[in-house]
């Protein structure tokens, strides 16, 4: 396989242009609750949570090995990480939710576009080959990946595009039919949280107490799902004013 480091940044690019382009169309097909301005605000909070959570959660990832410095979380060059980008604008656009006070559910609509976008960001992960440190552990499987150093690897980052785009279409075809506000979102979160924590696994990543700290936070993700999803059946049942 010929890897160039190049192709990560080609298509991360392809990613945001290709995931912005379907939350405009599924908006504009299918409606939205909340005014443009709002709209914005939720965006904005979504893309700085998610650069801060990605920077932070790349930089624990290898603080088994290197150490931690808060110093590198605004270094010009870092690693970042899906899981942590995902669950900083998640948290984010809940805290501003919160200051504009509002108080139902907007993330359906983003749910469909972040599993294309990521999934073609993985195509650029994958060509880019060893320097992207997101390959799989040594496999005598048929289709293993030689990335360049003789050894074939599991392609994870194909698995992961594979299961991202069956994601997209299922969550896609649910959001345009009758459905509890904000259930597709975090079916969409709690799904990627727990594949990442089984496919990772398959990956050579630094572990504490026998989980890589991306597994770690995809349990703490996963958690905050199922507080969240009790919550809303109290709720919904009158036990919760």
């Amino acid at each position: 396989m010929l890897a160039n480091p190049a192709w990560h940044t080609v298509f991360e690019t392809l990613a945001y242009t290709g995931g912005y382009a379907l939350y405009r169309w599924t908006r504009a097909e299918r409606g939205d609750f909340l005014s443009t301005e709002q709209r914005w605000v939720t965006i904005a909070a979504a893309a700085i949570g998610a650069l801060a959570g990605s920077r932070v959660l790349a930089i624990l990832e290898q603080a088994p090995l290197r150490g931690f410095h808060w110093s590198d979380v605004f270094a010009a060059a870092g690693g970042k990480t899906i899981v942590g980008g995902l669950l900083g604008g998640w948290l984010a656009v809940e805290f501003a939710k919160l200051l504009l006070g509002i108080r139902r559910r907007t993330g359906d609509l983003y749910a469909a576009p972040i599993c294309v976008g990521v999934a073609i960001g993985r195509i650029g992960c994958f060509l880019a080959g060893l320097a992207d440190d997101t390959y799989g552990t040594p496999t005598s499987l048929p289709w293993g990946v030689d990335f360049g150093d003789g050894v074939r690897r599991h392609p994870t980052q194909l698995y992961e595009m594979i299961f991202l785009l069956g994601l997209a279409f299922l969550l896609w075809r649910w959001n345009g039919r009758s459905h509890a506000q904000g259930r597709v979102f975090r079916v969409f979160i709690a799904s990627y949280l727990g594949w990442r924590f089984l496919v990772d696994f398959l990956k050579p990543e630094p572990v504490w107490m026998g989980l890589g700290v991306v597994q770690w936070a995809c349990l703490v993700g996963l958690a905050a799902v199922a507080m969240g999803e009790i919550g809303e059946g109290e709720r919904s049942s009158g036990h919760v004013v």
